[in-house]
């Protein structure tokens, strides 16, 4: 058998299989649309990314937290929906067909059903950018509330412990000063200096409270007030008291020892806590979360428990693969805004690593899928490998017509850049293939209604269906590895032999 004849063959069989794998991409296309699998997946992916496993991907407490994100705006914002009755009409079709699909899964399923089946009661995007996940799960877990919020009782205890200590200053210097020494008006201006400067704390904690101000700006505020004190304080010694002075100086040396600058003020009260400070405090016991409640003098203070409802409220699953990324980022930031920066990238890498995964899945699914297609779609067009290989040999006039058309079909994609751009029912039309139910192409595989043949064809039969499966393993190749062999097979087909080279 010449070789040119076998690529004739070849390249028919291929064109053949090159059109019903678009076929059967159509198909899935449509079947993944209708039943939303992309963005069923990928709500899969990340209630797993974020419980951990798949087993504890199904508790209530992991689906609010994925319900949350989905509802975020950010994520909300990606899935863009058309308006107007008509063109919504589509759109609602496929919610009403994946929610169907979703109920009776649900009812099938052993685990506990879904309260939603995305952020809202219609579908989810099909694709999320990794730093639009990072930003709304950092929002969803309230990290910058929880970071304003121990701040805010850091901030207190600070403001308590500068008065009582200026207090315990001002009692032991007094007590020193037998009654009559100082006039009443000095006597006075100390104290109410001292309650100018409660005041100043209280309203500087207000305002930080209120989101006025941030920490920086706080303690600065602090500072000015508190040296605005000791300036008035100041002013007492006209008299030359030597308790007085030695009152003054001992103010002085407190204020040189809080304030020896704003930033070391912050760093050593820890007015801006790190990222493993927020990450161990999601455990109860934990020695962040003692001091808190220590620092707040009650359990039942507003502050602990607004930070102890939005910790307790995460999943542990959730909390441990947080406090691990945490780990990560606090070895690389050096303060609260940049940790946090840090975790945030940690989580758009760790959600890309196991969306690449989650992509594997999926694809791995879809080959799965694509082939029980291609089976159908080789039972549905009888489309029998081995009589399609029997007809192009036999049959001249139609294999040059297709490899033909096969020819056409390779400039006109080479001038589109597309696959998917050929317009596989015109060529359908155009060609006579050698696949379908009808009594001729019967005929010709198991010899269907001959008057000679009795008994069932059996053996005809069978090697029908092995051709459906051959054809239908094939289909599932897709279509760009049909056109890409086609491809290469015509330049072979075309190449011819080689010219002999000139002699030296």
């Amino acid at each position: 058998m010449r070789l040119p004849f076998i690529l004739d063959v070849a390249l028919g069989l291929i064109f053949i299989y090159l059109i019903l794998s678009l076929l059967a991409s159509e198909i899935q296309e449509l079947i993944a649309t209708l039943l939303q699998w992309r963005a069923s997946h990928l709500r899969k992916s990340i209630e797993v990314f974020l419980s951990g496993n798949s087993q504890e991907s199904e508790k209530p407490e992991v689906m609010k937290l994925v319900n949350a994100i989905y509802s975020n705006p950010l994520i909300k914002g990606i899935n863009q929906e058309a308006k107007g009755f008509f063109s919504t009409l589509p759109r609602k079709f496929t919610w009403m067909v994946a929610n169907m699909t979703n109920k009776i899964g649900n009812k099938m399923s052993t685990a506990s059903p879904k309260t939603q089946s995305f952020g809202n009661e219609h579908s989810g995007p099909s694709y999320i950018a990794a730093d639009t996940f990072a930003a709304s799960l950092l929002e969803e877990l309230k990290l910058p509330t929880i970071i304003h919020n121990i701040t805010e009782a850091r901030l207190e205890k600070v403001k308590n412990k500068h008065l009582q200590e200026v207090k315990t200053i001002l009692t032991r210097s007094l007590k020193q000063i037998q009654n009559g020494e100082l006039p009443n008006h000095i006597t006075k201006d100390i104290k109410d200096d001292y309650e100018n400067l409660r005041s100043d704390y209280t309203i500087i904690v207000n305002d930080f409270k209120n989101h006025t101000f941030d920490i920086d700006i706080s303690v600065s505020r602090m500072k000015d007030s508190f040296d605005r004190y000791i300036n008035n304080f100041q002013a007492n010694l006209e008299n030359g008291n030597v308790i007085l002075v030695e009152t003054c100086k001992r103010l002085e040396s407190y204020r040189n020892h809080i304030f020896s600058s704003v930033e070391e003020a912050i760093i050593i009260e820890g007015l801006k806590p790190n990222i493993n400070e927020i990450m161990t405090l999601m455990y109860t016991g934990s020695a962040v979360r003692d001091g808190l409640q220590t620092s707040l003098q009650n359990e039942d203070d507003p502050t602990y428990q607004t930070i102890k409802e939005l910790v307790d409220s995460l999943p542990s699953a959730i909390k441990t693969n947080i406090v691990s990324i945490a780990k990560q980022a606090q070895y690389k930031a050096r303060n609260t805004e940049e940790g946090l920066q840090i975790l945030r990238r940690e989580i758009e890498a760790c959600f890309d690593s196991s969306m690449q995964r989650a992509g594997g899945v999926y694809k791995r699914n879809a080959k799965g899928v694509a082939i029980l297609i291609g089976i159908a779609l080789a039972f549905g067009a009888n489309a029998d490998t081995f009589h399609i290989i029997d007809r192009l040999s036999k049959d001249t006039v139609l294999r040059e017509t297709i490899i033909y058309k096969a020819e056409q079909t390779i400039v006109q994609q080479s001038n589109s850049g597309n696959i998917k751009d050929l317009d596989t029912k015109q060529i359908l039309e155009d060609l006579n293939l050698p696949i379908g139910w009808t009594k001729d192409n019967l005929q010709e595989q198991i010899y269907w209604n001959d008057p000679n043949t009795k008994k069932l064809p059996i053996i005809g039969l069978l090697t029908m269906f092995a051709g459906w499966i051959t054809s239908g393993i094939a289909i599932a190749m897709g279509a760009p590895f049909w056109f890409d062999l086609l491809s290469k097979v015509m330049n072979v087909r075309n190449a011819g032999k080689s010219p002999k080279s000139s002699g030296d």
